[in-house]
């Protein structure tokens, strides 16, 4: 279970993750396009029930070498082939020989190693993970929002979400949010985001909600890509989560941002906006029409016209967002 750690000594380590990240591929302060998450199941079915292997055949021994390690390995020969069965990495494989059966526990393992190897090298260790998530400590989850595997991503957030009454996370989640360097940023940022779609819970005060608005209005004012579709749901957000009395002010201000693509998302989000406080229904029609009349980017000027038509209509839904054609 995280520990209830100062929160600016959270911030500190945060600053040293991302000083590791940085460290560890170079110069090159743009971020790099994260893979969609696939969700990991382990251990899969095991081969042998299938084939209705009794107990009683598991009496011969074979050692699994992979990634520098050495794995014990029990083994069933039948009819069907000889089965080996290694209880480290929980998990089951067959083959013709035992030398068949070992390189396809091998092969077969390796979305677990992989796995277990990127938790690591988030955490800055080498070699592969063999803890438990829910074990590490604040900074540790911290850090794994920041694995290039998704997943694991998914996993710090939901841990960090369900103990969200230890409010040591905050600040240093709002920093998450303004990190610019960390190669794998747009995934982490994402998790953020996800999290503060139920901003009371982590921001207590007026003082820590602004502070959170405001991270979230940079990320859209300066964005030169929309990986992992972190800046499209950072206008979700601030439209759909929090629209009053920050995120539609945040969201109208963003209409004129440099990037094109934080204007995009504050378009839509403002669809959203409306929907939870009609009053402003006016205002914002207003302001994307001046969008639509003076947006530098032709599909931008399209976007906006037809958002500001689905709004006057008070139409249930919207016209879709826009692609450009050269988007990273």
């Amino acid at each position: 279970m995280p520990d209830e750690t100062n929160p600016e000594k959270l911030v500190t380590d945060l600053r040293a993750i991302i000083a590791r990240g940085v460290a560890e591929h170079g110069s090159d302060t743009r971020a790099l396009k994260p893979a969609h998450r696939v969700k990991f199941f382990w251990p899969p079915h095991p081969i042998s029930y299938e084939f209705h292997v009794p107990t009683t055949e598991w009496r011969g021994r074979a050692t699994l070498h992979a990634h520098g390690e050495t794995f014990d390995v029990v083994t069933a020969r039948t009819p069907y082939g000889v089965f080996g069965r290694c209880e480290a990495i929980w998990h089951e494989d067959r083959g013709e020989s035992e030398e068949q059966m070992l390189g396809n526990l091998r092969t077969s393992a390796e979305p677990l190693f992989k796995r277990q190897r990127l938790i690591n090298a988030a955490l800055g260790r080498s070699g592969r993970f063999i803890g438990h998530v829910p074990d590490l400590s604040d900074s540790e989850l911290l850090a794994l929002l920041y694995c290039q595997d998704r997943d694991v991503s998914f996993e710090a957030m939901s841990q960090i979400e369900l103990h969200a009454s230890n409010r040591s996370f905050f600040p240093a989640l709002v920093q998450v949010l303004l990190d610019r360097e960390h190669p794998y940023r747009r995934a982490a940022q994402w998790c953020v985001l996800d999290l503060f779609e139920d901003l009371p819970a982590f921001a207590h005060t007026e003082e820590d909600a602004r502070s959170a608005v405001k991270a979230m209005r940079d990320l859209l004012w300066d964005a030169d890509d929309d990986y992992a579709r972190t800046i499209f749901k950072a206008g979700v957000v601030l439209g759909g989560h929090v629209p009053t009395p920050y995120g539609a002010n945040a969201l109208l201000e963003c209409l004129h941002a440099p990037s094109r693509i934080g204007r995009r998302s504050a378009i839509h989000g403002l669809f959203h906006v409306v929907e939870w406080v009609p009053d402003i229904r006016e205002s914002v029609v207003h302001a994307l029409q001046v969008v639509a009349d003076s947006d530098a980017e032709p599909l931008l000027h399209e976007f906006a016209s037809y958002m500001a038509r689905d709004i006057a209509n008070e139409n249930t839904d919207h016209v879709q967002e826009p692609m450009f054609s050269d988007e990273p």
